[in-house]
C-alpha cells in the first residue's frame, strides 16, 4: 500500500521560508544551550523535538505560516540538543584528561568547534545514505517521530498546549533565580558518624599484631536539591528509571563510602588537602566517593554499555545489512521522483564524506602529532562513525532519539582508537588526545545522525522534502556546533570563579565525559585505577545476574552527586502520584493521554526555564558580579516548602488537563 503523506504530494504548499529557518536556529541554540546546562550537571539530556514542535508550532502559527513551515522550525531547532550532547559528553573530558591546560581562549574555541562541526555534517552525511531504507521500513515504530507529527497535525485545530510549556518556563526560572538570591537554600548535607577517628579502634587478628580499625564510620548524605530542572527530569523518565539512578546514589553514600572510611580509616587524607584538619569526616567522605567510589562507578557503566549493546545485537546488525544494502542498491534518478521523495545525491553526499575526511588527517595528525597516528585515526573514525551512526539511525526507528544509548556507541569507539593508537606506538597526551578527538566525533555524529533520521520520519508521514530538510539540518548543524562552546565555556568559567575546579567536580560531574578520559586516559596514559575498576567491573556483572533494568543508569547514580539522583527520584515520585490520582478518579485512555501530555511539557517549560535563568547566572559569576541576596544563612525547610509547590504545580495541572471522558485521544508526547 503506497504512503499517503498528510499533506499530499499534488497540493502545493509553502515549505522553506527564511522566518522558519530563523526560528529553527534560534531554538536549536537555546535548547542545545539547555541540554549542555542539564547533561553537565545531572548526566541527562532531554530531547527538544517536543519543546520545539510545541514552540514552532505556537509561533509560525502567529503569522499564519503553513504546517510544512512548522516543521522545518521544528527540524533546526531539535538538532542542537543532539550536538549539546556528543559536546557534553566528550569536550570536558579533553580538560578532564588534562590534556587540554584549560578550556578557555581561541585554541579551546576552535579545537572544539572543529570537532563538533565536522561530526556534525558527518552524521547528517552519513545517516542521508541510509535515509530511504529505513524511513520507509514498515517495521520501525518511530515513536517519537510519530508523536511529532501528530503534534503538528493536532496544532492545525489550535495551540492551547503551548501555554504549559511557556508558564512554566518562567516558572523554572524564577524558582532557580530565587534559590540564586538565598531566599531559600537550595541543598543541604546531612552528616552521619559513628566513634571518632583515631580515637576508638577495633583491633583484627591476634593480639599484639597492631593490626587495628577505627570503630568510627561515617556517610555525608544530602537532601533533594530544590531544581525545577532535576524534579522535571525525574518526571519524565518516570518513577522506576529514577529510582535506578537514585539506587546508585545510596549504594555510594550509604553503602560504599562508610564501609571505605571504616576500613581506611587514616590513611584517607592522602586524598584530601595537606591544610585539612584531622577531624575533618565530611572531607574525607567527600574525598572517598571523588577517588575511589567514582572508578567503581565507571567500572559498572562500562558493563553497563557492553550490556545495552549486547542486549541490542540484533537491531545491530540488521541496521548495518540495511545499510549497504541502500547503498549497493539500484541507481534512483532523481528527477523523476515525486516531491516527497527528493534527497541529496549519494554522489554528493560521498564527495562531501571524502572532503571532510581530509580535513580530518588533518586535524588528527595535529591532535596526535604524528601522521600514521593521524590518518589512522581518521580512517577508525570515518568505518567505525558510519557503522554507529547508522546503529543511532535504527535505534531511534525503534526507541526513538531519548533512548538512544549514545554513550555506549561512543565508549566502543573509544576502545577501538585508544589500542590501535597504542598499537602504532602512539601514546602519552598526544594518544589520549587523539582518541578523545575520534570519540568526539563520533559522539556528536552518532547523536546528530539518529536525531535526523527522526526529522526525515517526520517529514516523509507530513509530506515535506527530504533534500529541503538535509539542507536546513546542514545549516542548523553548523550554527549550533558554533554557539555550544559557549554555554560550556561559562559554566566551566563560573565554577571555577567560585572555588570549584571546572569540569568535573560536585557542581559539574560530567559522568560521561569523565568516563571518557579515565577509559583513554587508562588505555593510552596508564593512568587509570584499574583495581578499583575492575571491582565495578564485576559490580555491574552482579547486577545484570541479579537482572537489574539498568546497570548503566545504577551506576551513573554512583557517580553524581547525592543531592541530584535524590532531586530527579522526588520528580518520578511526583509522576508516580499523578498516575496513581488518574487511576483512582477513573480516568480512561484519552483523558489519561491529555495528562501525560501536559506533565510532560510542565516538566520541559521547567528544566528550560533553569537552564536559561542558570547560564545567565553563570555568566554574571564569571564577570564576578555580585548578586543580591535575601538572607546569609537562607532555610533548607524553606526550599522543602518550594518544592512541595512544585509537586502540587507538577501534579494537580495535569491533571486539569484530563478534560472530558467523550473527548478523543490526543497524540502522546511521551519521549
Amino acid at each position: 500500500m503506497k504512503h499517503i503523506p498528510y499533506v499530499p504530494e499534488s497540493m502545493k504548499m509553502k515549505e522553506f521560508s527564511w522566518a522558519a529557518l530563523l526560528l529553527g536556529l534560534v531554538m536549536t541554540v537555546i535548547l542545545g544551550a539547555a541540554n549542555a546546562y542539564l547533561g553537565l550537571r545531572a548526566g541527562i539530556t532531554i530531547a527538544a523535538t517536543y519543546p520545539a514542535a510545541v514552540i514552532g508550532m505556537a509561533v509560525i502559527r502567529m503569522w499564519r505560516g503553513t504546517i510544512l513551515e512548522e516543521n522545518i522550525a521544528r527540524t533546526a531547532g531539535s538538532i542542537g540538543e543532539s550536538v549539546a550532547a556528543g559536546a557534553i559528553f566528550t569536550l570536558p573530558a579533553f580538560v578532564i584528561a588534562k590534556v587540554w591546560p584549560s578550556f578557555t581562549g581561541p585554541e579551546a574555541y576552535w579545537k572544539s568547534t572543529v570537532l563538533m562541526v565536522i561530526g556534525s555534517l558527518l552524521g547528517v552525511l552519513f545517516v542521508s545514505l541510509v535515509r530511504r531504507a529505513l524511513v520507509e521500513d514498515p517495521d520501525l515504530p518511530f515513536p517519537e517521530s510519530v508523536a511529532a507529527s501528530e503534534i503538528h497535525k493536532a496544532g492545525q485545530h489550535g495551540a492551547g498546549a503551548a501555554k504549559f510549556l511557556f508558564w512554566n518556563i518562567g516558572t523554572g526560572g524564577l524558582v532557580y533565580l530565587l534559590g540564586v538570591f538565598k531566599l531559600f537554600a537550595v541543598d543541604k548535607d546531612f552528616f552521619f558518624r559513628v566513634g571518632e577517628l583515631g580515637r576508638s579502634f577495633l583491633r583484627l587478628g591476634p593480639a599484639g599484631t597492631g593490626n587495628t580499625v577505627p570503630v568510627g564510620a561515617t556517610t555525608l548524605a544530602a537532601g533533594p536539591t530544590v531544581s525545577p530542572a532535576y524534579l522535571g527530569v525525574g518526571y519524565i523518565i518516570g518513577v522506576r528509571l529514577a529510582s535506578l539512578q537514585f539506587a546508585g546514589g545510596v549504594i555510594a553514600w550509604g553503602v560504599l563510602v562508610p564501609l571505605f572510611l571504616y576500613f581506611l580509616g587514616p590513611k584517607i587524607r592522602e586524598y584530601m588537602p595537606v591544610n585539612a584538619s584531622d577531624d575533618d569526616w565530611a572531607g574525607m567522605a567527600a574525598a572517598v566517593w571523588r577517588f575511589i567510589v567514582r572508578p567503581i562507578a565507571i567500572g559498572g557503566m562500562l558493563v553497563g554499555a557492553a550490556y545495552t549493546m549486547f542486549k541490542m545485537r540484533k537491531n545491530l546488525s540488521t541496521g548495518l545489512a540495511r545499510a549497504f544494502g541502500e547503498l549497493t542498491g539500484p541507481k534512483v534518478d532523481l528527477e523523476k521522483l515525486n516531491r516527497t521523495e527528493r534527497y541529496m545525491s549519494s554522489k554528493v553526499v560521498l564527495l562531501l564524506i571524502g572532503a571532510l575526511f581530509a580535513v580530518m588527517c588533518v586535524l588528527y595528525t595535529y591532535l596526535a602529532d604524528s601522521i600514521g597516528g593521524g590518518v589512522t585515526a581518521a580512517i577508525v573514525m570515518v568505518i567505525v562513525g558510519f557503522f554507529f551512526a547508522t546503529i543511532s539511525g535504527f535505534l531511534v526507528g525503534v526507541i526513538g532519539s531519548s533512548n538512544n544509548p549514545i554513550s555506549g556507541l561512543t565508549l566502543s569507539t573509544l576502545i577501538i582508537a585508544a589500542l590501535l593508537m597504542v598499537a602504532l606506538g602512539v601514546t602519552g597526551p598526544q594518544g589520549v588526545t587523539a582518541v578523545l578527538g575520534v570519540a568526539s566525533v563520533v559522539c556528536v555524529s552518532s547523536a546528530v545522525a539518529g536525531e535526523l533520521l527522526q526529522d526525515f520520519k517526520v517529514g516523509w508521514l507530513l509530506g515535506g522534502t527530504p533534500r529541503t530538510i538535509q539542507l536546513v539540518e546542514l545549516v542548523a548543524v553548523v550554527v549550533a556546533s558554533a554557539a555550544m562552546y559557549w554555554p560550556l565555556w561559562i559554566l566551566n568559567e563560573a565554577n571555577l570563579k567560585s572555588g570549584g575546579i571546572g569540569f568535573g567536580d560536585k557542581a559539574l560531574p560530567a559522568p560521561q565525559a569523565g568516563l571518557m578520559a579515565s577509559l583513554a586516559q587508562g588505555i593510552v596514559g596508564g593512568e587509570m585505577a584499574w583495581p578499583l575498576i575492575i571491582v565495578g567491573m564485576f559490580f555491574g556483572i552482579a547486577l545484570i545476574m541479579v537482572q537489574v533494568k539498568s546497570p548503566m543508569l545504577v551506576s551513573v547514580g554512583m557517580y553524581l552527586p547525592f543531592a541530584t539522583t535524590f532531586a530527579i527520584f522526588v520528580g518520578g515520585v511526583m509522576r508516580w502520584i499523578g498516575d496513581q490520582i488518574a487511576e483512582r478518579r477513573g480516568l480512561n485512555e484519552a483523558q489519561r493521554a491529555r495528562v501525560e501530555n501536559a506533565g510532560v511539557l510542565v516538566s520541559s517549560g521547567l528544566i528550560a526555564g533553569e537552564a536559561l535563568c542558570g547560564l545567565v547566572t553563570a555568566y554574571f559569576a564569571w564577570q564576578e558580579v555580585k548578586l543580591f541576596a535575601f538572607f546569609e544563612q537562607p532555610s533548607y525547610l524553606a526550599g522543602g516548602l518550594i518544592i512541595l509547590a512544585l509537586a502540587y504545580v507538577m501534579i494537580q495541572f495535569p491533571l486539569r488537563a484530563a478534560g472530558r471522558a467523550d473527548e478523543p485521544a490526543p497524540p502522546t508526547a511521551m519521549m
